[in-house]
Formats: structure tokens, sequence, C-alpha cells
């Protein structure tokens, strides 16, 4: 076995995924997923700081991509228009592989631990984006509100995304429904 071998991570991924698919996550150890990809367990933790990481694995990139496309945002835009640019952005990111996105939300949906590992992550993005308004002159409590309207519908956009055989674009899901969003909240 070749000790750097190029791809690593990746293979480590892709059989991770397979075998959580396979036998379930509780049920899947680093050995097996290491030993599937054609690399050792230490090769694993040089990628991953565990099993659990494989589903979560750039999330800190996710963050800061929605938070660079927030202060690319004009100045005079509106906290929500700000919003709509970074949920553009996180589909752009969210969006690559629907087949690979639908397996891990399985996972993540049959595991109470995962599942709370998720609505921590969208805690931490929901701050990110009120992070981002903030560093544009919103004060709080808009940036807070917006910052959370947009976490939701990127949960319900994402769910509705997963949830379908052939979606089509993250993008104009996301875009939909923020619209419904909007119409479901006139007064």
């Amino acid at each position: 076995m070749v000790r750097w071998e190029p791809g690593a991570g990746g293979r480590l991924r892709e059989a991770a995924m397979e075998l959580y698919v396979e036998r379930g996550f509780e049920q899947t150890t680093v050995a097996e997923i290491a030993q599937r990809a054609g690399v050792t367990a230490r090769t694993f933790f040089r990628h991953f700081a565990d099993k659990r990481e494989v589903l979560f694995a750039g999330s800190e990139e996710l963050s800061k991509g929605l938070v660079q496309a927030i202060a690319e945002v004009p100045a005079g835009a509106g906290a929500m228009a700000a919003i709509a640019v970074a949920l553009d952005a996180g589909a752009d990111f969210l969006g690559l592989d629907h087949t690979r996105s639908r397996q891990r939300q399985s996972i993540i949906e049959a595991n109470p631990e995962l599942l709370e590992r998720e609505l921590i992550k969208m805690a931490r993005l929901g701050r990110a984006l009120a992070d981002g308004l903030r560093a544009r002159g919103v004060g709080d409590p808009e940036a807070a509100l917006a910052a959370e309207t947009g976490i939701v519908v990127v949960r319900v956009a994402f769910g509705r995304w997963v949830s379908e055989t052939d979606p089509g674009d993250l993008k104009a899901v996301m875009r939909d429904t923020l619209a419904a969003l909007r119409t479901v909240t006139k007064a």
C-alpha cells in the first residue's frame, strides 16, 4: 500500500458512504472504511477526525462561502437580499451531487446522534450568516432574524430537493422556497 496515495480523501468518502448505506452508520468501523478505500486507518485519521466527520466535512468551507457572498453584496442591499445571495452561493456548494446528498441525508436521518450534529451545523451556519450581516452594519434583532430565516429556507429547500428523484437545480428550489416564504409572511 502506497503511503500518501493521491485521492485518498475522496476514496475514503466514497467507501464510508457505501458502507453506511450497506450496513448502517453505527455498524461501520473506521477500519472497514479504510480497508475498502485501500488505505490504513492511520490515513483515515489524516483526513477525518472520526467517522462522523466524513458526513460533515466541508462545513467550514460552506460557512466561509456564505459569509463571503454576503460581504460581496452591494452596499445598500437589505438583509434579506444579502441572505438571498448567500443562499445562491450555498446552493452552488450543496447542490453538486444530488445522489450523494440524498444518501447522506438518509444516513443522518436514521441516526439521532448525526441528526443532532446536523442541527448544530445549521445553528453554526445561522450564526455565521448573522455575523456576516452584522459586519455589513445590520443590527440586532434584524441580523439574527434574517439569518435564521435563511437557515429555515435552506432546510426546507434542501429537504425538498433530496426527497425528489429528479429535482432539478437546488438553486431554483432555494429561490422557490424563499418566494414561498415571502408569500406566507404577507400580513
